[in-house]
C-alpha cells in the first residue's frame, strides 16, 4: 500500500526530532524537498503541530492504548503521534489515517508491531477527539510544560496565559515565518541610531535585526559558523566581528542593540520543538546588557530585547542591571507593555505578531 508523501516526511520529521533532539524546521527542509507546494504545506502542518501538541497526544495514547509510551518501539510512537494530531486538529480521513500508521510501523521494519498499532490508531480515531475536549483547561490540554504555563499565569493571570498558550498553538503571521516580525522591527527602531553614530550589535546572528540598523555597525557573534554565514550578507555599513560580547575590546559606542539569547517564550508558534527545550536565561542576559553598556560611551544607549514572554528576562533583567530607563511606551503607545508603559512588549494573542520585550536604557 502507498503511504501518502505527507504522512511519510511527517512521520520521519517526529522521529528526528523526538529520537535524535534535531531541530524541526532543519529536518523538516532536508525530507521535504521532492514534494509538491500542496504536500509539502500538508506536511509541515502534520509535522509541526504533531510536535507542538505532543504532550497531549500522548496523555491520548497512553489513555486509550493502554500502554507507557516509553515502552513502544520509536516508529510506533511516532505514527501514533502523528495519528493523533490528525484526529484532533484536522479533517483528514481517519480511515487514510489509520492505514498509513499501520503501513509507516511495517515500512520501518516492525511487522510484529502493525496490529497492536492498527488496534491503537483506530481507538484514538474513535476516541481522542473526545477525549482533548474533556480535558480540563491548562498545560495538558494546550500541550505546554507545566512551568511554562505557570510562567504565564503567573505574570498574566490564568486567562490571558490560556489565550497566550491558544494563540502559540496556531500557525504564525506570514512576517514571523520569514524571520522579520512586527516585535523584531520594533527593537532594531528602537536603537534610533543616526548615521555616521558607532553602534555594536552585541548579539547579532541571525542578522534579521542588523539588516535594519543605520549608522557604522560592529555585529559581534560569539559562533564561528553564524559570524561568517552573517559576513556574507550584510551591506557596506556593518562589520561583523567574531567574538563574545564580554571580551570585546572596543569601546565608547553611542548605540548597542543586546538581542539576548532566551527561553523563546514569544516565538513558540513557529519553533514547534522550543517549548520543550527551552530554558530561561537570566543570568547570561544580564551579563551580556552589562557587557554592552560597559561598552557605550558616557551618555549612550542600549535597546536590551528578547524575544520571550517571562518577566524573569524581561523587566527583572532590565531592573537588575543598574542603569537609567529611557520610556519607549510613549513613541510606540500600541505596544506599550500592560504592566510597565516604559517598555514594550509585543504578544501573540494581542497583537497577532511573535511576542518581544524591548527596553532602552542609558548609561
Amino acid at each position: 500500500m502507498t503511504i501518502a508523501p505527507a504522512r511519510r516526511v511527517a512521520f520521519e520529521v517526529v522521529r528526528r526530532v523526538f529520537e535524535d533532539d534535531a531541530y524541526a524546521d532543519r529536518v523538516f527542509a532536508n525530507v521535504s524537498t521532492e514534494l509538491d507546494e500542496r504536500d509539502r504545506a500538508l506536511a509541515q502542518r502534520i509535522a509541526y503541530g504533531t510536535v507542538q501538541r505532543a504532550r497531549t497526544i500522548d496523555h491520548g495514547i497512553e489513555e486509550l492504548g493502554g500502554r507507557a509510551l516509553r515502552k513502544l518501539d520509536p516508529p510506533v510512537r511516532a505514527a501514533l503521534r502523528i495519528s493523533g494530531f490528525q484526529f484532533a486538529w484536522s479533517e483528514a480521513p481517519a480511515h487514510a489515517v489509520a492505514d498509513d500508521a499501520v503501513e509507516l510501523v511495517r515500512a520501518a521494519g516492525l511487522e510484529r508491531a502493525t496490529k497492536f498499532t492498527n488496534a491503537v490508531v483506530r481507538r484514538l480515531a474513535d476516541g481522542f477527539q473526545e477525549l482533548v475536549a474533556s480535558l480540563p483547561e491548562g498545560a495538558l490540554k494546550e500541550s505546554y510544560p507545566d512551568w511554562v504555563f505557570d510562567v504565564w499565569v503567573r505574570d498574566w493571570g490564568f486567562e490571558e496565559a490560556l489565550e497566550l498558550a491558544r494563540a502559540q498553538n496556531a500557525p504564525p503571521p506570514l512576517d514571523d515565518y520569514r524571520g522579520v516580525s512586527r516585535g523584531s522591527r520594533l527593537a532594531a527602531e528602537a536603537v534610533a541610531a543616526r548615521p555616521g553614530e558607532r553602534v555594536l550589535d552585541a548579539c547579532a546572528a541571525p542578522g534579521n535585526k542588523t539588516m535594519l540598523l543605520v549608522g557604522d555597525v560592529t555585529a559581534v557573534e560569539v559562533n564561528e559558523t553564524r559570524a561568517r554565514l552573517l559576513a556574507e550578507r550584510v551591506p557596506a555599513n556593518v562589520r561583523v566581528v567574531n567574538a563574545d560580547v564580554r571580551e570585546l575590546a572596543e569601546r565608547s559606542f553611542d548605540r548597542a542593540l543586546v538581542d539576548a539569547p532566551c527561553s523563546g517564550l514569544g516565538v513558540l508558534n513557529r519553533r514547534p520543538d522550543l517549548r520543550w527545550r527551552a530554558r530561561p536565561l537570566p543570568d547570561l542576559q544580564l551579563e551580556l546588557l552589562r557587557a554592552a553598556a560597559d561598552r557605550l560611551r558616557p551618555g549612550g544607549t542600549v535597546v536590551y530585547s528578547v524575544c520571550t514572554i517571562n518577566a524573569d528576562e524581561n523587566e527583572d533583567v532590565v531592573d537588575a542591571c543598574g542603569l537609567d530607563i529611557v520610556p519607549l511606551g510613549e513613541e510606540w503607545p500600541e505596544f506599550a507593555h500592560p504592566k510597565r508603559p516604559e517598555f514594550l512588549l509585543t504578544t501573540p494573542h494581542r497583537h497577532a505578531t511573535s511576542g518581544f520585550f524591548v527596553a532602552r536604557l542609558a548609561k
